[in-house]
């Protein structure tokens, strides 16, 4: 369950303020629609986030405990520092892909957007470093869900009150402190 909990939090506040929640804000702006959105979004990170896991479960079978705490811990700082730097949703990442519905826009372009976004590479690690696929991949897409559902309903009043910056830190902290603890792991395994 640590898996779970932890996968959902993170991923929850590195959404917050990233570009796939602009994708959505987008998305309920143009379609006014929002339960084919939600079904899109979920679909999409379902499928993103087992991909990911899957290679996260991979690289953790094909590497020593050190060299997986190793690559972990670089790859929680790496995402950490990533975190701080504030997304803007371009017209170049957004697909022309209105015609085919809000269900099919939303699934296509939050795929698409996910691909090698933080919180897709935060599923890749934490998949790496917890035993639990399923959790994990539950847990992110639980993430991703309470970080856009609202922003579907809500729309711009919610999303321009909150302290995006304030956010940005905590997850960062957040994920430095993950970070310093995997290559304290890595360590203790190559001393050991």
């Amino acid at each position: 369950m640590e898996a779970f909990f932890v996968s959902t939090g993170v991923v929850t506040l590195a959404e917050i303020g990233d570009k796939t929640q602009l994708l959505a804000l987008l998305l309920a702006a143009r379609f006014r629609r929002p339960w084919p959105i939600i079904w899109g979004i979920l679909i999409a990170t379902v499928v993103n986030h087992a991909l990911a896991g899957a290679v996260g479960q991979l690289v953790s079978e094909l590497l020593s405990d050190a060299w997986l705490y190793s690559l972990v811990a670089v790859s929680f700082l790496a995402v950490a520092a990533w975190t701080l730097i504030p997304d803007k949703l371009d017209d170049d990442n957004t697909p022309p892909i209105s015609r085919y519905g809000a269900f099919m826009a939303a699934l296509v372009a939050f795929f698409l957007a996910e691909m090698g976004d933080k919180t897709q590479v935060a599923t890749v690690v934490l998949a790496a470093q917890f035993d639990a696929y399923l959790w994990v991949v539950m847990g992110t897409t639980l993430g991703m869900m309470l970080a856009n559902v609202p922003v579907v309903f809500l729309g711009n009043m919610a999303a321009g009150r909150l302290p995006f910056g304030l956010i940005r830190i905590i997850t960062s902290v957040i994920f430095l402190v993950l970070g310093l603890y995997a290559g304290w792991l890595a360590w203790t395994h190559m001393v050991a």
